[in-house]
């Protein structure tokens, strides 16, 4: 499926270790045609890391699409009835808004960009990311894959030995997920190894 002009959410959670993984996929979007609105938490925008500041962070995301962060909740509203999005990505969705968003808890731009999108009937696409995955964080990964126009980019344990919980999605799928998600299907396999050889 063309992703030609379709109009795309990408929300990013506070896994700041993949964001390096997730905005070159946030690049093939524009690359491919789609209008890409970018979606931030609180933590995205104010919190600064070994794996970068929360500044940076933001100019890399506005140096790939020209369309304003959505940075409130208010500002995330109206993409519910004003300005449908086609498509949500939250990539990576951390265990906390994973948890959240399971049992319907609005706190976030991201999550009522999410929100908004289910309320039309079309599809959100989630790019896991969380250390708990297989602990007290897997009944509501388990919850969203039995959700109704919930997609999940094809995920797996990123290091079984010293994190035997974790699983992290294969973020160069996101593109893929988005296509068949779009077609109303689950991208396949889901469940992966993390890293191909």
């Amino acid at each position: 499926m063309s992703l030609e002009g379709k109009h795309i959410g990408f929300g990013l959670t506070g896994s700041h270790c993949t964001y390096d993984a997730v905005l070159p996929e946030m690049e093939k979007l524009v690359k491919l045609g789609a209008k890409v609105t970018p979606f931030v938490s609180y933590t995205v925008q104010s919190t600064d890391t070994k794996f970068g500041d929360s500044a940076d962070w933001l100019k890399r995301i506005q140096e790939i699409t020209d369309e304003p962060i959505v940075n409130t909740i208010v500002k995330a509203e109206p993409f519910g009835p004003k300005t449908p999005l086609d498509c949500m990505i939250i990539s990576p969705i951390t265990g906390n808004s994973t948890s959240k968003f399971a049992n319907a808890l609005t706190d976030s731009p991201v999550l009522m960009g999410a929100k908004a999108t289910l309320r039309n009937g079309n599809p959100v696409v989630l790019g896991i990311s969380t250390n708990d995955a297989l602990g007290l964080n897997g009944m509501n990964i388990m919850k969203l894959m039995a959700t109704k126009n919930i997609y999940f980019i094809p995920f797996g344990q990123d290091d079984p030995i010293k994190k035997p919980n974790s699983l992290v999605a294969r973020m160069e799928a996101l593109v893929e997920t988005v296509e068949s998600a779009l077609a109303g299907k689950q991208y396949q396999p889901v469940l992966v190894e993390k890293f191909r050889d």
